[in-house]
């Protein structure tokens, strides 16, 4: 019996490893294709994100995945202003770069996260792990100056949703310790909140009708596309809790490793990215660079919890 338990929870790791997997790299290039292809208004489609994850979690509050709790409004503008800066402008930069542009800038938010705990919750961190930053910030040096499709707007798009996105990452640690929430609870208050946001902003910045518009003449595979892309959205959070939750938090960010390596490949291999022998050495630059941060601060956590172990 407990063979066969086993076998069974084996299976569902798998299952929800997959999932985060295929999920994780669709959401890129579906997102990168309704731009290429349709050119649908980037904030509407954060809007629709935000919408169908919200829609998801209610089916999974109704089903007994995750218990609701209420939320003090004003400690919660903030964070949901961030999510919604964060969503925005990390599309924004997809939209204007290459993927593999994309996909490295992000490898910035490690370092960045890392000043913004260290100058504002004065957080230290080991010289070792201070040190695997210099690499990660040469490979997208690199990569980003020998991009032919370099171009400055996708520069500033791609520097905000660094800045944002790591704020946002810093803010929901920080409100899941004071607040005493998991990131589904978290996440269940703040999506419809960003929403009511982005409602109110959209039509200053993209127009409501025409070519472009929101309400207007979309196909019907391009309205399928953008919900298709929701749908998705919400799979990516949704998967990512679940593994945390039933491996560990090692075994998430290992396997965002592999997903890294599959999704440049995939920018190259579907959208024709050129790349360039520098660009090359910037990409591999950065990983070394990420899997040294992550292999040092795993090796830092067991060290801290072997002590915890031998205190008596």
């Amino acid at each position: 019996m407990d063979a066969k338990k086993l076998a069974a929870n084996r299976r569902h790791i798998a299952a929800g490893l997959l999932t985060n997997l295929l999920s994780s790299i669709c959401i890129v290039f579906v997102n990168k294709w309704i731009y290429v292809r349709y050119g649908f208004p980037n904030m509407t489609l954060t809007l629709v994100h935000f919408a169908v994850t919200w829609l998801g979690l209610f089916v999974c509050q109704k089903m007994d995945v995750f218990s609701p709790k209420s939320l003090p409004l004003r400690k919660m503008v903030w964070l949901a202003l961030s999510f919604c800066g964060f969503v925005a402008f990390t599309n924004l930069s997809l939209q204007n770069n290459s993927i593999g542009t994309y996909q490295l800038a992000k490898a910035m938010t490690t370092p960045v996260i890392i000043l913004i705990q260290t100058a504002y919750y004065k957080k230290s961190f080991s010289n070792k792990i201070k040190l695997t930053l210099i690499p990660i910030t040469i490979g997208v040096t690199l990569n980003s100056y020998y991009d032919v499709r370099f171009n400055m707007l996708g520069t500033i798009f791609a520097t905000l949703g660094v800045l944002v996105t790591s704020l946002y990452q810093v803010w929901v640690g920080t409100k899941q310790h004071e607040l005493q929430v998991n990131s589904m609870q978290l996440l269940y208050y703040q999506a419809p909140l960003s929403s009511g946001f982005l409602m109110a902003v959209i039509p200053f910045f993209e127009p409501l009708t025409g070519d472009g518009g929101i309400f207007g003449p979309w196909s019907l595979p391009a309205l399928m596309t953008v919900f298709f892309s929701g749908a998705v959205a919400f799979l990516v959070n949704l998967s990512i809790y679940w593994i945390i939750g039933n491996t560990s938090a090692v075994t998430y960010n290992m396997f965002g490793h592999f997903k890294f390596c599959i999704t440049l490949i995939g920018g190259y291999v579907l959208f024709q990215d050129p790349l360039s022998l520098n660009q090359a050495l910037g990409i591999l630059c950065t990983l070394v660079g990420i899997l040294s941060y992550t292999h040092i601060k795993l090796a830092e956590q067991e060290e801290g919890k072997s002590r915890l172990a031998q205190r008596p």
